[in-house]
Parts: C-alpha cells; structure tokens; sequence
C-alpha cells in the first residue's frame, strides 16, 4: 500500500514537471522561434505557449521592437583626397524573426559591416564641400543601399544618420579663414551699399532743398513784383486825383497840398530827440498864406456844397486824397 502511495505521488510530481517544462511565455515585443528536434518549426508572438518537452525547445529570442545600432568612427578618404572622419547610426526593425534568427550569424554585425562598407563607397565617391553641405543625399543612399541589402534576412532599414564628420584640423581652420573673410566680404559690401544709400538720400534733399529754396524765392519775388505793381497802380490813381482835384480848384487845392506837407514837415522836426533848437528860414506870412489859402479852400468847398443842396443837385462825395511828395524846406539845425 505505501509502495502504491509513493508511486502515485512520484507519477504526479513527473506530470507536474513535464507540464511546467512545456509551458513557456513570451514577453511583449519579442519572438521566440521553437525548433524540433533542431529544425525551425514555427514563431512564438508574445503570450502563453505549450511546447512539447524533450522534443520541441525555444532557439532563439528575437527582439521585434526597433532598434538602433550605433556605427563606430570611421575615416574615409574622399574624392578630392581628405581626409575625414564619419560616425552614424542605424535604426532598424526585424520583420521576420524566422529569417533574423536563421538566415545571418551574426545580425548586428552583419549590419555594422554592411553599413560601414557603404558609407565609405557613398562619400568616397564625393567631394568633401558635398559631405558636409548634403547629408540628407547621403543618408538616402546609405537607406536605399543597406534596406536593399539586408531584405533577404527580416529586418527593414527604418532610417540610416550622419552624426558627426570630422575634417582635418589644417582644412578646418582654412574653412574657418574663408568663412571669416566671406562674412568681412558681406560686411564691406553692406556697409558701401548703406554709404552709398545714404550719400543718394542726402543728395536727394539737398535737390529738394534747392528746389524749394528756389521755387520760394520765385514767389516771392513774384509777390514782391505783385506789390510794386499794385503800389504803382495806387500811386498812379493818387497822382491822377490829385491831378483832378488842382485842375477843378486851381492855386487853392495847390495852396491846401503844400500847407498839409509843411505842416507835417514842422511837426516831424519838432520830434527829433537831438534837435535843441530849430531855425526856419521861412516867411511867417507864407505860413498864413497857406493856412488863408486853406480857409478859402474849405470855405469854397462848403459854399459850393450849399449851392448844390439848394439847387437840389446830389452832392459829390469827396474824392480819396493821396498825399503828395513834400517839397524840400531849407533848414538849419543847432545841437
């Protein structure tokens, strides 16, 4: 009975472990691939799978997720002979675990090998000015290339970088002098294009100021021609009244013009601040002359004014007087 016992347990403990044996799980993002008896049989996608023991085995877990392989520093010598130094990197992603798993070594290496191999007939096959100015061509090619190339074991080249190129230290500072003298260049050619603007802009407003200057200067002289113009017109009216007014009243209108003139010549002279003493070489009875030739003037005036009321005749108005030029008096002057 015990015998019986302990065979029963010892039969459950071998189901139990022949049971865990076949049991196997894969984690996300990765692929187990089972073989039987050594032969590829089928891929495991992530999840619980049952394998038989002793008979079926996992070979290889294969990584699904996209990848990137970092391509040491290489030293390429390009087509105009320079020397340079190239560091990329690689992303890449398996499509086929099958394939990744049995159709290359060594996968990583593979891809370092091939990637390295292109990148040196890419640039060699290039000048070194189009090495650093066209690294977008140059990883479409190395793309195109190495995704071609490693179809036949699963995988697909997602994208393929330049890093870093590295000239040499002498082309490199010659690259630095004539990036220094091209900017001096640029700097020389915008500092003579603003002298030159500026110098155009100065000699437009001194055109403008010329031309303003001289077009205020005709108007002026215009207005001033203007003025003399209107002052003769004036002048020529007084005189022609003036004219009249002696022809229609004869010695009074004379006498009242010449008495005006000397008076206000008298009462200039009065004003003169330095004057102490002022002699007149005139007659007294010239003065009442002119004053009595002024009376009869303005009484001769108001007597035909009243005749021409009585007669019922509209009286004349009285014409604008312009004064006369002064006659010269004789004078002395003590003080």
């Amino acid at each position: 009975m015990l015998e019986g016992s302990l065979v029963l347990i010892l039969l459950v403990l071998v189901a139990v472990l022949f049971l865990m044996m076949g049991v196997r799980v894969v984690k996300q993002g990765y692929v187990y691939t089972i073989e039987r008896f050594g032969k590829f049989t089928n891929a495991a996608d992530p999840g619980l799978h049952l394998i038989v023991p002793f008979i079926d085995r996992v070979g290889r877990k294969i990584n699904m997720m996209e990848q990137v392989l970092d391509i040491p520093g290489q030293e390429i010598i390009t087509a105009d002979n320079a020397m340079v130094g190239v560091d990329a990197v690689v992303f890449f992603q398996v499509l086929d675990a099958g394939k990744a798993a049995y159709e290359v070594a060594n996968l990583y290496q593979a891809i370092m090998a091939l990637t390295t191999t292109n990148l040196r007939t890419v640039m060699g096959s290039m000048d070194l000015d189009e090495t650093l100015s066209k690294r977008d061509e140059i990883n479409a090619r190395l793309l195109s290339v190495v995704d071609h190339a490693t179809s036949p074991w699963g995988i697909k080249i997602t994208r393929v970088e330049i890093k870093d190129i590295r000239p040499p230290l002498d082309i490199s500072e010659a690259m630095a002098r004539q990036m220094k003298a091209e900017r001096l260049k640029r700097a020389e050619i915008l500092e003579a294009e603003g002298d030159k603007t500026s110098s155009i802009l100065r000699a437009e407003g001194r055109k403008q100021s010329a031309i303003l200057e001289a077009e205020g200067k005709r108007e002026a002289q215009f207005r001033n021609a203007e003025a003399r113009e209107r002052a003769a017109e004036a002048e020529a009216r007084a005189t022609e009244m003036v004219s009249n007014a002696i022809a229609s009243s004869g010695n009074q209108a004379i006498n009242y013009f010449v008495a005006q003139e000397y008076t206000k010549a008298v009462a200039k002279f009065a004003e003169s601040p330095n004057a102490k003493t002022i002699l007149f070489p005139v007659e007294a009875t010239q003065l009442i002359g002119s004053l009595g030739g002024i009376g009869e003037l303005v009484k001769g005036t108001f007597d035909q004014g009243e005749r021409a009321a009585d007669a019922g005749a509209p009286i004349a108005e009285p014409r604008e007087r312009t004064p006369v030029p002064r006659p010269s008096v004789p004078r002395s002057r003590d003080g």
